[in-house]
């Protein structure tokens, strides 16, 4: 049942592997498994959020309700792949790779993804440079994660 939380913890936008994991080293969970739930989970909206999310929040943006919410999400998708394409230029696969693996506020494979569809990048380029970005995030979290709940767990 806990390692269905941080699968389920880790597709959520925002949150991600970012959270999933931290959450899992807090469980006691053995960090190995709790990082390849977490990636699966992450990465599994992505090919959906590349393939739809584009569509459905230019959609939807014009909508009473919820057009102020997706206007924020196109805004938000175009914001970070004009940022990732000025850093980037031609290093445009390895820019997203650290952009999403990077574990800062607002940089994970949501909005990575959002962006590299904002861009026309070819799809298998994207999932790539975001699948590797997650498995960078998670080890960085990972590490993180560890020695922070190590030290506590040493104090008491």
């Amino acid at each position: 049942m806990d390692y269905l939380i941080v699968f389920l913890i880790s597709m959520v936008p925002v949150v991600e592997l970012r959270g999933a994991v931290p959450y899992s080293q807090f469980l006691g969970l053995p960090l190995l498994p709790s990082y390849i739930v977490a990636v699966v989970g992450n990465m599994l909206p992505v090919p959906f959020i590349f393939l739809f999310a584009r569509k459905v929040l230019l959609w939807g943006k014009d909508m009473p309700v919820i057009g102020r919410l997706f206007t924020f999400c196109v805004e938000k998708g175009e914001k970070g792949g004009r940022a990732l394409q000025a850093k980037a230029g031609r290093g445009l696969f390895l820019a997203l790779l650290l952009f999403v693996g990077i574990p800062l506020p607002g940089t994970g494979a949501w909005t990575g993804t959002l962006a590299a569809s904002f861009l026309n990048m070819d799809f298998k380029s994207s999932v790539i440079a975001v699948m590797l970005g997650v498995m960078l995030a998670g080890i960085i979290m990972g590490l993180g994660s560890a020695g922070v709940f190590g030290a506590i767990g040493a104090l008491f």
